[in-house]
């Protein structure tokens, strides 16, 4: 075995790594802006949460972590589409948010 095909071995298996890594941390978000949404008496759409920034920080600890930005849309009275935001600092959850929007 060469270098070369140790490198690119090395290269798909950490790209499949991330990708296992990056959906099942997309899926938890999901699972917690659902129990957000029903909390706040608004209803999730599109089942859907999307990935809008990643950028790495200190946590209060001072260790490096990533920190991510997810998107997603919501209703309250069914007709109007408003958006809302979770922050995540490595594996915990800081901050979710909604914008203004109608109450029923």
């Amino acid at each position: 075995m060469t270098l070369g095909t140790l490198f690119w071995l090395f290269v798909s298996a950490f790209t499949i790594w991330y990708w296992w890594r990056a959906k099942a941390i997309k899926d938890s978000v999901l699972r917690a802006a659902h129990r957000y949404c029903k909390t706040m008496d608004v209803m999730l759409l599109d089942d859907a949460i999307y990935l809008r920034g990643i950028w790495c920080k200190r946590d209060d600890q001072g260790q490096f972590r990533v920190w991510r930005r997810f998107m997603f849309d919501f209703t309250s009275t069914g007709e109007e589409r408003y958006g809302g935001r979770v922050i995540m600092l490595g594996p915990r959850i800081l901050h979710m948010d909604l914008d203004p929007h109608r109450f029923p």
